[in-house]
């Protein structure tokens, strides 16, 4: 790849599926856009960060795509859905909600970046309480939690907000909190120093 070029960065990964994983054809799709010395951030919320260069960034992303990579912007956004590995059937498991509420929120600018996390079922493999927001799969509903923090010596569990909710009250509540973190949070507020500024019923009536 040539040097001396202005680069941008952007979050990839394979998607909503089973697991985080990512296949051949992309890992040899993603080579060709790194020189030898160049490394990638894997981040904790699945995502790698890659630099390309910014004159194709449109291109690149166009050709990650088609290999089935998602991709994303790097700073203060939702960041895509942190998943479970989906242990279970797609179907049981909820992956479909997932994929629709990955779709629906990831990439949304907010004040500081959002970090959202979704189970298919209680054990939380995904560490829904442990997130901004946090969805736990509950037979045939969700049950959605908010402000949890999972760094720092003020770390905490997440409270929940809404429970039995079904797939579009789901999304609804979650479109809801998102706008309203965006239009009352200061810049680079944090989601759970929000939280603890506002009247919390904001997000709920």
């Amino acid at each position: 790849m040539e040097d001396h070029v202005e680069k941008v960065k952007i979050a990839i990964n394979g998607g909503i599926g089973f697991g985080a994983k990512l296949n051949a054809k992309q890992l040899l799709t993603i080579s060709k856009y790194m020189n030898e010395d160049d490394e990638l951030e894997l981040t904790t919320f699945q995502q790698l960060y890659i630099e390309i260069p910014e004159v194709k960034k449109d291109e690149i992303i166009e050709e990650f795509q088609s290999v089935g990579l998602a991709c994303y912007p790097v700073g203060n956004f939702v960041k895509s859905l942190r998943t479970c590995n989906f242990c279970k059937g797609e179907e049981e498991e909820g992956m479909p909600v997932a994929k629709e509420l990955n779709r629906r929120i990831a990439g949304v600018a907010v004040p500081f970046t959002l970090k959202v996390a979704y189970t298919g079922c209680a054990v939380g493999c995904g560490e829904p309480m442990l997130s901004d927001i946090g969805v736990m799969k509950i037979r045939d509903h969700y049950n959605l939690y908010i402000g949890g923090k999972a760094k720092g010596k003020d770390a905490e569990v997440g409270y929940l907000l809404k429970e039995n909710l079904t797939p579009e009250e789901l999304y609804d509540t979650v479109d809801k909190i998102i706008a309203v973190y965006s239009e009352l949070g200061k810049k680079r507020e944090t989601f759970n120093k929000f939280l603890k500024r506002i009247d919390r019923d904001v997000l709920i009536t």
